[in-house]
């Protein structure tokens, strides 16, 4: 027996004009003009330029709580003064502007950056594949083993799978010899390497196109066939006594497999992403005093378009006897006036969150700014910031995001200034940063034919005052993607 029953429940959500903030709010400097631009495009109300007319300005250029995180979005009330709008409304016949989103989404925020056009792996495959004679059978069996390629250049399907995929798909019965035949025709094609199905193959692939007389090339291609379990775990020395050749041949062969690439789709499937690294921020030492400074490109001069804010003292002015095209149209330009309105508060609201947050930073990694030392900077976390400037952590989040500063020193990324912290003997905490450059520091001047293990590092580390564990230690040399000792030995 179904039961009717009543429930009560509080949601959050966020206002239009809330999402129209935070998405201004979370791109970089660079992506500014191509989102100012959509917006020009498709709101008539919204001109270029500073509207020199007092009365404009002192309608529009409102000052902002500092304390309101989102600012105020009030209803364009200077011209609901000049004309009842409300008359030539009918809430049954239009939702209204207050209705109308941007349609946000979350997809949405997926950066759109410019790339550049080129052929991806895939078509360049199929490309050489056209090029040597192959009959209708095999050429679909070659199409199979390009779909099959990964990003990285290579094959990991069983040929196997391959086959029943033939058989399903198109129809076509094979077997595995067959498969392989075409397969390795495949790999004849560039980039050298592409479709092997291990490391070792495709390091040997990349060895078959090389000299065959220089001998360090055929010792590579020994070691490789014979001791490639020894080459991964770096038994060089193993590797020698078994070949019987002499230091500098071992040295030269090594030295020949370490230069191919591992990877041989990586330079043709990449991201051909054309970044570039705009600083959002400029911070200037004059006489030690810091000058923080926001992006001209942060601060563009936009405008209510006057022509269009007069129309509706025209539409005023003409017949108002429930003539459904004047309230269409009154509607449509309400809406477009209060979408040009929120647009520019949320530009100058988003000026302000990036100096709040900016200026911040600067006064807590001072001495950093001041001399460019990164022993001097300092731990420091979200919560820290979000606690000076008195906003929430998602927005200090947001500004540190694909942002960056230029010093006197350089162009750093916000997110490089904040780091955890690690205790010392004398009681204080210092940056993860200058932790790990010590790491780095002391990696780099370890014996190359003794490298130094975790534990052994994690004693340096201690020695020098920095309370730091073994599991630690090894956390921060991934992340700077340095490998463990036995595969940093070298001969």
């Amino acid at each position: 027996m179904q039961k009717l029953s009543l429930n009560q429940s509080l949601q959050q959500r966020l206002s239009p004009q809330q999402i129209q903030f935070i998405k201004l709010l979370q791109i970089p400097t660079a992506e500014l003009d191509q989102r100012i631009e959509e917006e020009l495009e498709v709101n008539p109300a919204l001109e270029e330029g500073m509207d020199l007319d007092d009365r404009t300005k002192d309608e529009y250029d409102d000052d902002y709580d500092d304390n309101d995180e989102y600012g105020d979005f009030d209803e364009f009330d200077s011209y609901n003064d000049r004309i009842d709008v409300s008359q030539y409304l009918n809430s049954d016949d239009y939702a209204g502007y207050k209705m109308a989103s941007d349609g946000w989404n979350g997809d949405d925020d997926r950066d759109v950056l410019p790339v550049i056009a080129q052929s991806t792996l895939a078509e360049s495959l199929v490309q050489q594949l056209g090029y040597i004679k192959l009959d209708e059978r095999q050429r679909a069996i070659g199409m199979q083993l390009i779909g099959s390629v990964e990003e990285d250049g290579y094959i990991r399907r069983p040929l196997r799978s391959i086959c029943n995929d033939l058989a399903f798909t198109q129809n076509i019965y094979t077997t595995e010899e067959e498969v392989e035949t075409i397969l390795r025709k495949v790999q004849t094609f560039e980039p050298a390497g592409v479709a092997a199905r291990d490391l070792r193959e495709c390091l040997l692939l990349q060895l078959d196109r090389k000299d065959d007389d220089d001998i360090s090339v055929t010792s590579a291609i020994k070691i490789l066939d014979d001791y490639f379990d020894e080459f991964t775990k770096k038994h060089y020395e193993k590797i020698q006594r078994r070949l019987d050749v002499d230091d500098e041949t071992i040295k030269q062969a090594i030295r020949v497999i370490t230069r191919l690439n591992p990877k041989p789709g990586s330079m043709e499937s990449g991201d051909s992403a054309a970044a570039y690294l705009t600083p959002d921020f400029l911070v200037t030492n004059h006489n030690g005093k810091l000058d923080v400074i926001l992006n001209s490109k942060n601060a563009p001069e936009l405008r209510i378009s006057r022509s269009f804010a007069e129309m509706l003292d025209t539409y005023d002015k003409s017949d108002k006897n429930n003539n459904k095209h004047i309230k269409e149209t009154v509607s449509f330009v309400k809406q477009k006036l209060d979408a040009a309105k929120w647009f520019i508060d949320a530009i100058k609201q988003r000026q302000q969150t990036l100096l709040k947050t900016m200026k911040a930073i600067v006064e807590y990694q001072y001495d950093f700014f001041l001399e460019g030392d990164e022993s001097h900077l300092k731990p420091m976390i979200l919560k820290d910031i979000a606690n000076r400037i008195e906003m929430d952590i998602s927005t200090v989040s947001r500004v540190a995001n694909s942002k960056a500063v230029q010093t006197d020193f350089g162009i750093y990324p916000l997110k490089y200034f904040f780091s955890e912290g690690i205790a010392t003997d004398t009681g204080e905490d210092a940056s993860s940063r200058e932790v790990k450059n010590i790491l780095k520091e002391l990696i780099e001047n370890e014996p190359k034919n003794a490298p130094l293990s975790d534990d052994k590092l994690e004693k340096l580390l201690n020695k020098r005052g920095y309370n730091i564990a073994r599991r630690t230690v090894a956390k921060y040399r991934e992340q700077l993607n340095i490998p463990v000792a036995r595969l940093r030995k070298q001969l």
